[in-house]
């Protein structure tokens, strides 16, 4: 940068491991672009590994920030409440020409009407999934967000009935994916390095927060421990101590591997993966899968009685029609999820009618590019 670049300061909010990678991408797009139209970027964020290798120490990691259900919420409240005053400050201080917030709403929303309040631009990158429940907050985000980046084809058409005008980018892990195939894989380094032997694979995703891996991964595990000619690998939350895992090994073919999940999925049969973005990762990969979501009880019914959609993943909700099996709160049980893997593995006649499914799913996220994107209409208007 020569001395009569511009300069902008940015401030990003991350909260979760699926946020840390589109916050990663991000990043790497707002370097590649600020480059190209000589503005020079001064970062502070709130995220994980992936975005401390772009951009140095996070002021919070994500390992202190997730906690999921209604139940657990409530339960750390203090420490929610103590993070969001200290965020303010901390904003303040720093003094930024831009918000950029990634998902995260229940904490990102509240610091976006505190700092529009202070006339400081707000930039949200992922739409909260408000059409799925509290659709009121619709209202928040048109008084408190500037710009908002939605990522699902149908989010735009939602907007639209409140007239909310949102620019809708594509899905980033498209990029994130493509970025991964352009990498030399070795098959034969991959199974050498990890003890591995040449068995099929089975793919494990049960998230990336300890409550809901405590309360899935023994069912899940449960559910395929005869499957003797596979090797089990369990997707290891980068954010979680490789420790926390060795009470689930109690079968000899399963192991538990970090920061591989793309490797996983490269190579996987077919998947067992809890609700969330893994669905979609794991769809784009065209690996067959089974979901699951449990709960605790009580955050389940308080979920169930305020949600408004059909389906929990974001593969069904894509298509708007079951594609692959949901399994639900009281049917998340080793003998369902069995029978439903079964059907998956190869020569099954559903395996084959999903993976063509997932080719129609690809198509309608859009052509890629979504992280450059965002970089261009964000540092156009900052």
């Amino acid at each position: 940068m020569n001395d009569l670049a511009q300069k902008s300061k940015i401030y990003i909010i991350v909260g979760e491991a699926s946020g840390d990678l589109h916050g990663a991408n991000l990043v790497k797009a707002l370097k590649k672009v600020s480059t190209e139209i000589n503005k020079e970027l001064d970062f502070r964020f709130w995220g994980g590994d992936l975005m401390q290798k772009e951009i140095g120490k996070p002021v919070k990691h994500i390992k202190e920030l997730a906690f999921m259900g209604f139940i657990e919420v409530i339960s750390n409240l203090k420490t929610i409440l103590n993070n969001i005053k200290f965020c303010k400050k901390d904003i303040e201080s720093f003094q930024p020409d831009a918000l950029v917030l990634i998902d995260y709403p229940g904490f990102n929303l509240r610091i976006a009407e505190w700092a529009k309040a202070k006339g400081i631009k707000v930039f949200y990158y992922i739409s909260p999934q408000v059409w799925a429940w509290k659709q009121s907050r619709v209202y928040k985000i048109k008084k408190s967000v500037d710009h908002l980046f939605a990522i699902l084809p149908f989010e735009e058409e939602f907007y639209k009935k409140f007239d909310y005008k949102v620019e809708f980018v594509g899905h980033p892990l498209l990029d994130a994916i493509e970025q991964y195939k352009e990498i030399d894989f070795s098959e034969t380094d991959f199974r050498e390095r990890n003890n591995l032997s040449q068995k099929p694979i089975i793919a494990v995703l049960p998230g990336s927060r300890k409550q809901e891996i405590k309360v899935k991964l023994p069912i899940m595990l449960e559910a395929i421990k005869n499957y003797s000619n596979y090797e089990i690998l369990i997707a290891g939350a980068p954010s979680l101590d490789p420790d926390f895992y060795k009470s689930f090994l109690i079968y000899p073919n399963i192991k538990i591997i970090h920061g591989e999940t793309y490797n996983i999925l490269n190579l996987a049969e077919a998947a067992i993966v809890t609700s969330g973005t893994a669905t979609l990762e794991t769809a784009l990969f065209s690996v067959p899968e089974v979901v699951c979501y449990k709960a605790s009880p009580i955050s389940y019914y308080i979920a169930k009685s305020l949600i408004k959609i059909k389906y929990i993943s974001l593969v069904n909700l894509i298509m708007n029609r079951e594609v692959v099996r949901e399994l639900i709160q009281n049917e998340c049980n080793s003998t369902l999820i069995e029978s439903e893997f079964s059907k998956l593995i190869k020569g099954g006649e559903k395996r084959e009618l999903m993976v063509k499914d997932f080719e129609l799913l690809k198509k309608s996220l859009g052509s890629g590019g979504a992280s450059e994107k965002v970089a261009r209409l964000l540092l156009n208007n900052c």
